[in-house]
């Protein structure tokens, strides 16, 4: 099916899929800046089922006959029945969103057969949407907001030495014996799987490596983004996700360039990071 999608198709699922990125952010920023909301977990809950409600309304309205999975909804077998899903969150960094952080963003993928095929993720207190169609063959990536911003390519030259994405709250024990592994110098702290991922293509960091933990909302988008630029995405032993499973949990992902990809997979078998698979 994804041959058969005309340019015409494409660019008018693109663009729905940035507008829905921007605006369900705008609206989390402004529940924000509201201050009507004080303590945090109050914050999260009202920030991801208003965004969660406005992304439900505009994919029902404009894409009824295509499956949708979001973390903030009940999930439905029917979307497994459909070749198109579309996989959102709402809020990617709830924890960050509540505490006035802007290490957060919206994920907005639509995903063909299994398979990512265009994405947006919205960085909302940068004035940021990032997106990608990773359809063969038509590849090709970009960003919309009010600031020019250069984005780095896969096939760009890798700095040396290496700066490594990860978490802010917790440090897996096998991490930094993977980043002396690598040569890593410099560790760049973030919450949010995306903002990690988004932080390889504004050329903040240069890899990015997790476990445990995660959902297909949480990775759909930013590898669709990241696969339209060129990077490198998988598993830790190299396999590639497949989306829009009946088990949604999509825990291990690898985002580095290409050309880095065989020394990556070889420092977290060395490093201990495999163990047993998840």
């Amino acid at each position: 099916m994804t041959l058969e999608l005309s340019m015409t198709e494409i660019e008018r699922d693109l663009a729905f899929a940035v507008e829905a990125a921007r605006s369900a952010g705008r609206r989390a920023l402004a529940l924000r800046h509201s201050g009507r909301w004080k303590a945090e977990d109050m914050l999260a809950d009202i920030g991801d089922q208003a965004c969660d409600g406005f992304l439900q309304g505009m994919l029902r309205g404009r894409y009824p006959d295509d499956g949708v999975l979001s973390e903030e909804t009940a999930d439905s077998p029917a979307r497994l029945q459909r070749s198109r899903c579309w996989i959102v969150d709402p809020l990617d960094g709830t924890r960050e969103y509540s505490q006035g952080r802007h290490d957060w963003g919206v994920h907005v993928a639509l995903t063909i057969d299994h398979r990512t095929a265009l994405a947006a993720v919205g960085l909302p207190t940068q004035g940021l949407v990032l997106w990608g169609v990773s359809l063969p063959g038509r590849e090709r990536g970009g960003l919309d907001g009010s600031e020019p911003v250069e984005l780095v390519r896969g096939d760009s030259p890798a700095p040396a030495p290496l700066r490594l994405a990860v978490s802010r709250s917790h440090t897996p024990e096998w991490t930094p014996r993977f980043a002396e592994v690598m040569g890593v110098a410099e560790t760049v702290p973030a919450g949010s799987a995306g903002y990690k991922v988004m932080l390889l293509l504004l050329g903040k960091a240069d890899l990015y490596v997790h476990k445990r933990g995660l959902k297909e909302w949480d990775t759909c988008a930013p590898e669709t983004v990241a696969r339209a630029l060129g990077w490198a995405v998988c598993k830790l032993r190299g396999e590639e996700h497949r989306y829009n499973q009946q088990d949604y949990r999509n825990h291990e992902l690898v985002v580095c360039r290409p050309a880095l990809k065989e020394r990556v997979l070889e420092a977290l078998a060395a490093s201990g990071a495999l163990g047993a698979p998840v």
